[in-house]
């Protein structure tokens, strides 16, 4: 279980250390997840020129694979990038967006998980297309995050990664235990890049958390934390989009609700 000390330590490792991150990802969300890891106190770097994204990916500190707006290019710097980083002993993190909507990028996510990601982070109809199950709307999930809980104990266990369902409620499992997250609020689904964000969240705190279950957890309550912070002032979408940036800055541990999960 992880605590709001254990939470405030995570976050002060990191304004200390300042990861730097690299991200392949889509042009929609680059921006936003640019500016969502330096308000945190993360670095970002968003390299994927075939020239140097293996050299950028071994010496950062953490990889994100973000499948948005994928082509046969991207798909080629990404396969580059996952083997730079392991080779370099770097964690990566990866985002199935639109998995079991789409056949073509389902079979290369589903490639990807086989080179042992760090974590996975994806909505719930994207975590059970892993798996061959169900699928959803484009990018968007048709299905509740507690509906995927026990394909994400599966996935975790086939392929060795922290696996970590968003949703109204959050799960991250590595298989065996579970932790639910109650952080969060509705008006985080009208802004694209978000759940992008999150995963790009998750590859700062891997890369200074000793324990990848923490870490997965720890990034998402930050995000849960700051989305429903920046809730309370933004007046819709548009504002809430710079509210959350103010509110990753000024993160308020202290708000971190964690409950038991289900069974």
């Amino acid at each position: 279980m992880i605590t709001s000390a254990s939470l405030a330590d995570a976050v002060a490792l990191l304004r200390q250390r300042r990861p730097l991150v690299h991200n392949l990802t889509s042009a929609v969300v680059a921006n936003f997840t640019a500016n969502a890891l330096l308000s945190l106190g993360a670095a970002p770097v968003m390299a994927e020129g075939a020239d140097e994204v293996a050299l950028v990916a071994a010496a950062a500190d953490a990889l994100v694979i973000n499948l948005g707006m994928l082509t046969p290019q991207r798909a080629s710097a990404m396969r580059t990038a996952v083997a730079a980083a392991s080779g370099a002993g770097r964690p990566w993190a990866l985002d199935p967006v639109g998995v079991g909507a789409i056949a073509p990028r389902t079979e290369f996510a589903r490639d990807l998980c086989r080179l042992r990601p760090a974590a996975i982070r994806g909505n719930a109809s994207e975590i059970l297309g892993l798996l061959g199950e169900g699928g959803g709307r484009g990018v968007d999930t048709t299905a509740r995050s507690d509906t995927a809980v026990a394909a994400a104990r599966q996935l975790a266990r086939e392929t060795g990664a922290v696996v970590a369902v968003t949703g109204a409620v959050d799960y991250v499992t590595d298989g065996a235990r579970l932790i639910s997250l109650h952080n969060g609020d509705p008006v985080m689904t009208r802004v694209t890049g978000m759940g992008c964000a999150a995963t790009a969240i998750i590859g700062a705190c891997l890369a200074t958390d000793p324990a990848p279950l923490a870490g997965v957890a720890h990034a998402l309550s930050i995000v849960g934390i700051a989305g429903e912070a920046a809730a309370q002032g933004a007046s819709g979408p548009g504002s809430m989009q710079i509210a959350f940036l103010d509110a990753l800055a000024a993160l308020d541990t202290t708000r971190l609700r964690v409950e038991p999960p289900p069974g």
